[in-house]
Order: structure tokens, then C-alpha cells, then sequence
């Protein structure tokens, strides 16, 4: 099997948001993370970042779904910049409301061992306990570029810094 590259990866992202993806990738790469690329045959690319040495979880990674870009994001030290997330687009509220409920937050016995908890937070009045796996998996667009980012590098800088 072929190792592929960034830039094959690249080649497949719309043009309207290869710099956003340029950008986040170039981020990344400050921080001498790991970068992971598989292709699988059903649904394209899959660029993971792992903090080295490695941590339990990557930092975010690219993928498509439906021909669409997506990426997710782990904000592990979210509590740290918790007005990041009360200035969501109202998109991205939205698929938060929507995102499963972390049932280890809930009741530990009702997920699977090895499962991490989720993300336990407030985004003005309304508390949320969302899974890890859904709850920062986000489709790229226009509107959620600039959020995007200011996630990723506020995550960047509570890891980092230490």
C-alpha cells in the first residue's frame, strides 16, 4: 500500500476551504504532532493529529462523510476557554443539541469500559453532556471556518503551553 501524503489528501478538498485545511494542518505542524493519513475506499481521506508522545486522543482529524468535509475536534481542556464555545454559530449549537448525551457522564454503567467521558458544559443557559465522539464532529463550512479555528488554536494553546 502507498504512504500518502498531505497534499494527496489536499487535492480531494473543495477549493473553498483548502486554505482553511492549509492552515490548520501548518498549526499542527508547529506543534511536531503526528499526522496520520489512510484512504479508504468508501469514504476518501482520513488526516488524524496526535500530540506525540501520544496521548489518549488525537487532537482532530479530517475526513469525509457524504462527499463532505468534516473534521473533529477534541477540546480535552475546553473548560479552560469555555467563551469560545459561547460564541458558537448558531449551526454549531444546533448539532450540539443534536449530538448524542455522553451516558458515562450519565450513569458510568451504561457505556462501555474502556469509553472516556464526554464533554460536560454550559453554552449560556443550557447545560449539555455530549459524547466525545459526536459532540465536536462538525461539517466545514463557511460559517464554522472562523470558529473552527479559534477552537482548534485555543485547544492548541492549553496543550502546548505546558
Amino acid at each position: 500500500m502507498a504512504k500518502h501524503q498531505f497534499k494527496d489528501f489536499l487535492m480531494t478538498v473543495d477549493d473553498d476551504y483548502k486554505d482553511f485545511v492549509t492552515t490548520v494542518h501548518e498549526l499542527l505542524q508547529q506543534f511536531d504532532t503526528k499526522v496520520r493519513i489512510q484512504l479508504s475506499k468508501a469514504n476518501g481521506f482520513n488526516v488524524s493529529y496526535s500530540q506525540q508522545p501520544k496521548t489518549t486522543w488525537y487532537i482532530l482529524s479530517f475526513s469525509f462523510r457524504n462527499g463532505e468535509l468534516m473534521v473533529r475536534v477534541h477540546p480535552e481542556n475546553y473548560a479552560k476557554y469555555l467563551d469560545v464555545l459561547n460564541n458558537m454559530p448558531k449551526k454549531v449549537v444546533e448539532h450540539i443539541n443534536k449530538a448524542d448525551i455522553c451516558k458515562k457522564l450519565i450513569d458510568p454503567r451504561k457505556c462501555w469500559d474502556t469509553c472516556e467521558p464526554g464533554y460536560d458544559f454550559h453554552i449560556g443557559e443550557n447545560h449539555y453532556q455530549k459524547c466525545r465522539y459526536s459532540c465536536f464532529k462538525l461539517k466545514v463550512d463557511s460559517e464554522n471556518i472562523p470558529f473552527l479555528l479559534e477552537l482548534i488554536e485555543s485547544e492548541c494553546k492549553e496543550r502546548f503551553s505546558a
